[in-house]
């Protein structure tokens, strides 16, 4: 089972690392692509190199696009070969996931029409969805999160539609555990 996630410059790093990290704790490989190249600065300043370029991504790979919020959302959704790559995936029964501010990409590009959806909530628009207040919610195949502070219920509602809820389940009380 592998996942893929696309940054750029100004990627909100909580949002892609607490999912990360959730991901591989369940067995799911992660694979970090730059939208621009091999390199992306986060929205804090934290410097990731060795990024796998976006223009060799294989979509026949992965299970699941991730996409973590950020300034950096405004890159990705002005590149209309990640937009296509998105329509993409949901035709062929794969999943997109996408938190924060990146949820606004789908929306704009019409996929949460009719969807249980969340977003950072100054972010959300009038997507043709339903808006929720919950931290992470799947409807069919796209997963979206709410904000940095839910990075990992994103995480775990993302691993739990990759492998179930069992699996989630026990990252979870991993984590949490007292």
């Amino acid at each position: 089972m592998k996942a893929c996630m696309i940054i750029a410059d100004g990627f909100e790093e909580m949002e892609a690392m607490g999912s990360y990290s959730v991901l591989n704790r369940g067995g799911v490989t992660v694979d970090l692509y730059g939208l621009k190249g091999d390199k992306a600065v986060s929205k804090h300043g934290l410097n990731v190199c060795g990024l796998k370029p976006f223009a060799s991504f294989k979509d026949e790979d992965y299970s699941v696009i991730i996409l973590p919020g950020g300034p950096h959302y405004k890159a990705l959704e002005a590149d209309e070969n990640l937009k296509k790559l998105i329509k993409d995936f949901l035709a062929s029964g794969k999943k997109i996931a996408a938190i924060c501010a990146s949820p606004t990409i789908l929306g704009r590009m019409g996929l949460l029409k009719g969807k249980n959806y969340t977003c950072y909530t100054s972010m959300n628009e009038d997507f043709g969805g339903v808006y929720k207040e919950d931290y992470a919610v799947t409807d069919g195949n796209i997963i979206t999160g709410k904000g940095p502070a839910a990075a990992i219920d994103f995480g775990l509602e993302v691993l739990k539609n990759l492998k179930g809820a069992q699996i989630a389940e026990e990252v979870k009380k991993g984590m949490y555990y007292k």
